[in-house]
């Protein structure tokens, strides 16, 4: 597996990580939340959740309810999921296909591409004037390789330019164009998030806790390597190796793809029929996270080969969640108030730079 290094912009290093009151101190989460997740593209869906004009999805993001929508010229948009008029929040329901946009409390309606449709209390031309500009606050979006992201800040640099080349090593799977969102499921995390992001960025730790990984992977031709806001990591299948029905040698996918987006996402591969799957991992506070799993193949109805493909990548997953629960414990002891970096680690390394930068620390 060949990679383009990118060298890390920053020159600082660390003997010791990241203080552990980073992962335990809720004013820090505070800071995160303004300064991170606020100014930070994030991933909130794929084009396969808004074929048809009308289509809409609804999420948050940073605390802020967002709506994505697909509208009669056929623009996917994003805006505030929230009525000019008494800050309402306008769609309340998950997903759907709606003409037009209505706000339930005074009726006021929409058209898809956020203008003004009408103001039932607003009547005459004096109040006409008053409202004529109230229209739906947009939100910056970006679609890359049909995932949909979105960006709380107005200033942010488009999505095609914020992680380096990786839009284009993605478009080299020749089969991500055909998956679709299938499902999703979510897990709650007792632990910082930014611990899982932690843990998702070294393999040190596969050997001890990810046997039937190890055993499918070549840990021998396993890469880290940093790029320009995010990272990559993979090898290729061993020989002869199978997991459930899944033959490793015969795979549309002979070798595991792992990427770290700034700050939250991860973008798995896995050996196998053509599949992806994304990991986010979502604060509830500054010990919780949501864990978010989001599932692509080509079709909602998956065989046993991507049934047993989850079920092996779920079991990683699951081995993961018992060790970063494990470790916030150690957090909140005064044993220890910083970690130490292996040489393995310097996607970790990345990572804790980047956080430091963004709190302006």
């Amino acid at each position: 597996m060949a990679y383009n290094k990118v060298q890390n912009s920053t020159n600082r290093t660390f003997e010791r990580t990241l203080p552990y009151d980073k992962y335990t101190d809720p004013k820090v989460l505070e800071k995160e939340m303004d300064l991170v997740f606020s100014k930070s593209w994030q991933l909130v869906g794929h084009v396969s959740q808004v074929e048809k004009p009308g289509d809409f999805f609804t999420v948050d993001v940073a605390g802020e309810p967002i709506i994505v929508n697909r509208g009669k010229d056929e623009v996917i948009r994003a805006f505030y999921n929230v009525c000019p008029h008494r800050a309402t929040k306008l769609e309340r329901t998950e997903a759907g296909n709606k003409k037009i946009l209505q706000c339930g409390y005074h009726g006021w309606t929409f058209k898809l591409d956020g203008q003004l449709n009408k103001a039932p209390n607003f009547r005459g031309e004096e109040d006409a004037a008053c409202v004529k500009d109230a229209c739906l606050r947009s939100v910056s979006i970006g679609i890359m390789e049909s995932l949909i992201f979105v960006n709380l800040d107005d200033n942010a640099k488009p999505l095609s330019e914020s992680f380096g080349d990786f839009f284009e090593k993605l478009s080299k799977f020749p089969f991500l164009s055909e998956l679709r969102r299938t499902h999703q499921r979510t897990r709650v995390v007792k632990a910082n998030w930014k611990a899982y992001i932690d843990n998702y960025l070294e393999c040190d730790h596969c050997h001890v806790a990810h046997p039937s990984f190890v055993a499918a992977l070549d840990m021998n031709d396993y890469q880290i390597i940093t790029c320009d806001n995010y990272s990559i990591q993979g090898t290729i299948v061993k020989p002869d190796k199978k997991y459930g029905t899944v033959n490793l040698d015969e795979a549309e996918m002979q070798g595991g793809s792992f990427y770290w987006l700034w700050p939250n996402l991860m973008v798995t591969i896995y050996p196998g029929p053509g599949n992806m799957a994304t990991i986010q991992m979502v604060p509830i506070d500054h010990e919780t996270s949501l864990a978010v799993y989001t599932y692509y193949f080509r079709d909602e109805n998956l065989t046993q080969e991507e049934k047993d493909l989850v079920t092996f990548a779920e079991q990683v997953r699951q081995e993961d969640i018992e060790l970063v629960e494990l470790e916030q414990i150690g957090f909140r002891s005064r044993a220890f108030n910083k970690g130490r970096y292996s040489s393995s680690e310097k996607a970790i390394l990345q990572f804790h730079e980047m956080v430091l930068e963004a709190l302006n620390e």
